[in-house]
């Protein structure tokens, strides 16, 4: 028989102007009472802000957000209206912007659904990569 705490779940269609701060706060609810140390939190809200930032900009807006966490994982969905798939940019620095896929890659292991009217894009993130220094 298996101690672990169920999973706490959100699901949570999207209107049209759902701003990063609002996906932000959804996301803090959901991880508020897990054991996750604040480097954890902070990488979760960056991988949200950075999800629906980049489906606002690149995918006709965020339609979806889910987030499911357990203690020491943490599952953010975001679906959008878009069937192309997110890519990563040549690194550019001097250049504004192409730095939010990269950075979601670098925090989370993602995979990408498409969908006939649209996709899924889903990054996780584990106790290793959210306890980190």
């Amino acid at each position: 028989m298996d101690d672990a705490p169920p999973p706490r779940l959100l699901a949570e269609p999207l209107g049209a102007g759902l701003s990063c701060a609002q996906a932000r706060e959804t996301a803090r609810a959901v991880l508020d009472g897990l054991d996750l140390p604040a480097p954890g939190v902070d990488d979760v809200l960056t991988v949200v802000t950075e999800m629906i930032s980049n489906a606002d900009r690149h995918a006709g807006g965020a339609t979806a957000l889910q987030i499911t966490a357990w203690t020491g994982i943490v599952t953010v969905e975001v679906r959008d209206r878009s069937t192309i798939p997110p890519q990563t940019k040549p690194w550019a620095p001097d250049t504004p912007g192409g730095f939010g896929w990269r950075l979601v890659n670098q925090l989370a292991t993602t995979d990408v659904r498409i969908h006939h009217d649209g996709k899924t894009v889903t990054a996780t993130l584990n106790a290793a990569q959210t306890s980190r220094p």
